[in-house]
């Protein structure tokens, strides 16, 4: 027997969801039902405020520590203004 939960959230937060579901190919209820099957087996809640990385910050960190190795695209220390707006300039 399916029974229905009403539940208040911000239209961004229901919107963003909602979309997130459809291209994992799943509807809305489906998540929330997975999520509450995890609470309840798990008698647990994990929330975490860390933001996670996703894959296209972790290239862009991989391309920038690479960089950083072999000292490409990393501009100089600049001892005044005026050194820094003659280096940006050159550019």
């Amino acid at each position: 027997m399916k029974t229905a939960i009403n539940i208040k959230t911000d239209k961004h937060v229901k919107e963003r969801a909602q979309k997130l579901a459809r291209e994992l190919g799943l509807p809305l209820s489906a998540i929330v039902n997975a999520q509450l099957k995890q609470f309840i087996r798990d008698e647990e809640l994990h929330i975490s405020t860390s933001p996670r990385m996703n894959d296209t910050l972790e290239k862009l960190i991989r391309e920038a520590e690479g960089d950083l190795q072999n000292k490409k695209n990393i501009s100089p220390v600049f001892s005044s203004p005026k050194a820094m707006d003659e280096y940006l300039n050159s550019l």
